[in-house]
């Protein structure tokens, strides 16, 4: 009896941990401002702190617009996350926002609002309607394999500066 007991606590005890660290391998990390675009990305929390972070760094704002239930917008945002090249440049080099709401800055949505879109905003406050990404329909809109195009609109963003301001 004693034995059996032992055996059904040692049971008992194997299958209790097991369950512990199967729930503790389910809880998922607190959201941050990144919502998994890049955790390694300073993210600013409103299009305003963005636009006075721009000008007061003299650096682009990159404003992407997505929503969580999009499927588009999740493949879209593993590639960008993925990306080596494209995190050390947002980190280093631009301020960076993420939306999951419209702004009320209609220079944002001049070909309409639809998401995946990513747009850029010079330190001088102009949203640059010049960058572009493939699509004649969705003029901001990129998809994982456009990962090397936005590279080079980011590229074009920073040159901007340069060059225009």
């Amino acid at each position: 009896m004693l034995h059996s007991t032992l055996a059904l606590s040692l049971l008992l005890i194997a299958v209790t941990s097991n369950l512990a660290m199967a729930i503790k391998k389910e809880k998922r990390a607190p959201q941050t401002l990144s919502r998994g675009w890049g955790d390694e990305i300073t993210w600013v929390q409103t299009y305003e702190e963005g636009l006075y972070q721009a000008k007061k760094s003299n650096k682009p704002l990159m404003v992407i617009h997505h929503l969580e239930d999009c499927q588009y917008c999740q493949a879209l945002k593993k590639a960008f996350a993925e990306n080596e090249e494209i995190q050390e440049m947002a980190q280093n080099n631009f301020v960076m926002l993420n939306l999951m709401h419209e702004t009320t800055d209609k220079n944002l949505s001049p070909d309409g609002q639809y998401v995946p879109r990513i747009m850029f905003v010079d330190p001088s406050l102009t949203v640059r309607a010049d960058i572009t990404g493939r699509y004649s329909n969705r003029l901001y809109t990129y998809e994982p394999q456009d990962i090397p195009f936005l590279i080079e609109n980011m590229k074009k963003a920073l040159h901007l500066i340069q060059t225009e301001l």
